[in-house]
């Protein structure tokens, strides 16, 4: 008998505290983050139809909102896309340039090119900040 009780008082526990943790365990919405290191004046461009051939133009502008200098370390993108950047430290409240030419000449299809530019700065757990641009076009034979 006493371990009839013993057990009915177990589960109630258990069953209580499970309940209770379930009710503490509701997500609560949080705010969307902010990007704080730099600011873009577009991270998107489409460029329409290309003709298979010709070179295009566009460019991207950030602006540094990090409080301190940051400069851009390394530019990674498709063959068919040449970016000029910024090559020195860019100051706080400082914008950079991104200028690139996209050469259709060996491309076949449509497609969306993205761009990664890679700081020399890092975020408080030593990773490197890494931001992505992309642009896209239609490809006309």
């Amino acid at each position: 008998m006493t371990q009839l009780i013993f057990s009915l008082l177990l589960s109630s526990t258990l069953f209580l505290a499970c309940h209770t943790a379930q009710k503490a365990a509701v997500p609560t919405p949080t705010p969307p983050q902010v990007n704080s290191f730099v600011t873009w004046d577009k991270k998107m461009v489409d460029l329409g139809k290309v003709k298979k051939g010709d070179k295009r133009t566009l460019f991207f502008e950030l602006t540094n909102t990090s409080g301190q200098a940051i400069q851009v370390d390394i530019v990674d993108a498709c063959e068919c896309t040449k970016v000029d950047f910024p090559r020195g430290p860019i100051a706080p409240g400082g914008k950079g340039r991104f200028d690139v030419v996209l050469d259709s000449t060996e491309k076949d299809a449509d497609e969306t090119i993205g761009i990664t530019v890679i700081f020399r700065e890092t975020d408080a757990a030593g990773n490197p900040r890494i931001e992505s641009i992309e642009y896209s076009f239609q490809l006309e034979k």
